[in-house]
């Protein structure tokens, strides 16, 4: 499990272990859908990041280029996943989840998971059902074809959809938080747990800035006033190949 990770569950743990998990059937919710402050350590990307040490959250988001986002033409279709990349058996939803587990589970034939358990940082929400658990797109598909994915090829859409690569990428979490996210971004939506405000905000920035996705002038004035709670927060991420 990752440092980010570990270092989230130290705290998370205490305070989710009274929260039952919620019973919803899994779905990837980071479409469209109908109506639906505390300081957590930055995680760290594989390798180093373009200024050594890392960028100050707020840096990042300024770095992050604005422009009008463009849903036109945005199908869910246009980026394929989940996908078997290194033909394991074990498509990117299980990559993630066997990646994310507090408790390892068990493999079984064509990567079927039993047992084991997980925490949904979101909403610091303990599972142990991995079909009760979504893997939320850090910036969810529809934002990213917003931002800057509509003019990519569609390996590149695949590439991003199942990205591996970095921690940041993919999330397992509630179904429950994963639907109220939907594809809003943090102007509209931020996870209800207040301890993972600034995580969160960094995985978002660094997941923008790993793909060189854009943010229109509301996301990013919403993005630097969350931050402010987050001032010892620092970014670091790998641009994506």
């Amino acid at each position: 499990m990752s440092l980010r990770r570990l270092g989230f569950l130290s705290t998370a743990l205490l305070t989710a272990a009274t929260l039952t998990a919620c019973s919803t059937e899994p779905v990837e919710a980071d479409d469209p859908k109908p109506s639906a402050t505390g300081t957590t350590a930055p995680s760290g990307a594989p390798g180093g990041a373009p200024d050594e040490g890392g960028l100050t959250l707020a840096d990042a988001i300024r770095k992050i280029s604005v422009a009008e986002e463009k849903r036109t033409g945005y199908e869910r279709d246009s980026f394929k996943h989940w996908v078997d990349e290194d033909d394991d058996g074990c498509p990117t939803r299980q990559e993630v989840l066997i990646a994310e587990a507090v408790t390892a589970p068990e493999q079984g034939d064509r990567c079927t998971l039993s047992g084991g358990s997980w925490l949904s940082y979101y909403d610091e929400a303990e599972i142990t059902d991995a079909k009760k658990l979504d893997i939320d797109h850090m910036v969810p598909l529809a934002e990213a074809w917003d931002s800057g994915a509509h003019d990519w090829t569609p390996e590149r859409r695949e590439a991003y959809a199942n990205d591996l690569g970095s921690e940041r990428s993919l999330v397992a979490v509630t179904a429950k938080t994963n639907r109220s996210k939907a594809d809003k971004d943090p102007a509209a939506w931020m996870p209800p747990a207040e301890a993972a405000a600034c995580t969160y905000l960094i995985d978002w920035t660094a997941t923008k800035l790993r793909w060189e996705l854009k943010a229109d002038e509301t996301e990013q004035t919403a993005l630097l006033e969350l931050a402010k709670p987050c001032a010892d927060s620092t970014v670091e991420y790998v641009p994506a190949s």
